[in-house]
């Protein structure tokens, strides 16, 4: 995709929106008890900000997996993320894989609420990078 600046600005502020409402979702998920969908939440939430960044950073996102992948390639195997980071961000992706299409899967409060505040910190981070 071939952006200019102006263009590529637009869509980095749309996905640091969509980030952010998607997270604030978190509020009314919760009090329904409704974890299944708060794993995909938080999923969605970190992939819109991973999305942001690799777009101001002009990498073009593919897929979910290529976005796994260029994160890993171009921010933790460059100092500019923790491996932890990284591997948080592909437990939220396979957290969310497992409780959108496996049967036998149901997400818990114990597996998605303590990954809440992490997601937030793992956003916050993101935002920091994007320049």
């Amino acid at each position: 995709m071939s952006l200019n600046d102006e263009e590529r600005q637009i869509l980095v502020n749309l996905e640091k929106e969509k980030a952010l409402n998607t997270f604030a979702e978190m509020d009314v998920l919760k009090q329904a008890g409704l974890w299944n969908n708060i794993a995909n939440r938080l999923y969605y939430s970190a992939f819109h900000a991973v999305s942001a960044l690799l777009i101001n950073d002009h990498y073009n996102i593919g897929s979910h997996q290529g976005a796994v992948i260029m994160l890993h390639q171009h921010y933790v195997k460059t100092g500019l993320l923790s491996k932890e980071d990284g591997a948080f961000y592909s437990q939220l992706q396979t957290m969310r894989e497992k409780s959108d299409y496996n049967c036998t899967y149901n997400a818990t409060e114990s597996d998605t609420a303590p990954r809440i505040e992490q997601t937030k910190l793992f956003i916050d981070k993101i935002f920091g990078l994007i320049k």
